[in-house]
């Protein structure tokens, strides 16, 4: 993941900035395609940022908001009202067309993991999200803690 961003600056809802192969190096990275404008999106970005708060501590995962607002006052807004304090592309990259190609995202909210190597782990990131945290109550899926679950992806 660090080299498909290679040479992208990162930013976080608090102001700061850093360089992706530095902030990603070594981390399960989950791609965070959604908008302030999306229903499905602000209804899920409270439960990531829950489940974001009881990983980030351990240095081995990170989120990277890929945003679709339609304006940069928007994904700054969405940001501060609804995200944890993980990374985002800035407002108009390149690199937002490039990984929804990439990864083929045709709907938001879409969360897909990456391992360290670059290997993707799942597309399905909402749904497994929503499993560790017991929100998912079909019957048929297994239930994890969100530590477990990173370890899984690894």
């Amino acid at each position: 993941m660090a080299d498909l961003l290679k040479g992208v600056k990162l930013h976080k809802g608090d102001g700061s900035t850093a360089n992706a192969e530095d902030a990603l190096k070594g981390k399960v990275v989950a791609l965070y395609f959604s908008a302030h404008w999306c229903p499905p999106c602000r209804q899920f970005t409270p439960v990531l940022k829950d489940f974001y708060g009881e990983l980030v501590d351990d240095g081995e995962f990170e989120i990277i908001f890929v945003s679709f607002d339609r304006t940069e006052a928007d994904l700054k807004k969405y940001m501060e009202e609804c995200h944890g304090n993980w990374y985002y592309l800035p407002f108009g990259s390149s690199k937002i067309q490039e990984l929804a190609t990439k990864y083929s995202v045709n709907g938001i909210p879409a969360l897909i993991v990456i391992r360290s190597d670059g290997k993707e782990v799942t597309k399905n990131g909402r749904s497994d999200v929503q499993v560790s945290l017991g929100i998912d109550q079909n019957p048929l899926r297994m239930c994890y803690d969100p530590t477990s679950l990173n370890i899984v992806w690894r």
